[in-house]
């Protein structure tokens, strides 16, 4: 029994102190390229889709250039 508690008494002894607050650093990420990447991903995908409702909007006159 005396060296369960011995053991015991050993953890509590070794335990890690406390980080002080000057060692810490804030985690400050930055997001410039990746919103830089969004954007030109909107203007792609605005433009792709205003593209398919002009062919949306045509598609009768192409498809009768090609069949003739």
């Amino acid at each position: 029994m005396s060296k369960k508690s011995k053991r015991r008494a050993n953890r509590a002894v070794s335990a890690p102190a406390s980080v002080s607050s000057s060692s810490r650093t804030e985690f400050n990420p930055d997001y410039s390229i990746i919103k830089r990447d969004l954007k030109r991903i909107g203007v792609l995908a605005g433009s792709f889709l205003i593209v398919l409702i002009i062919l949306a909007l045509f598609q009768n006159q192409i498809l009768a250039l090609f069949l003739k």
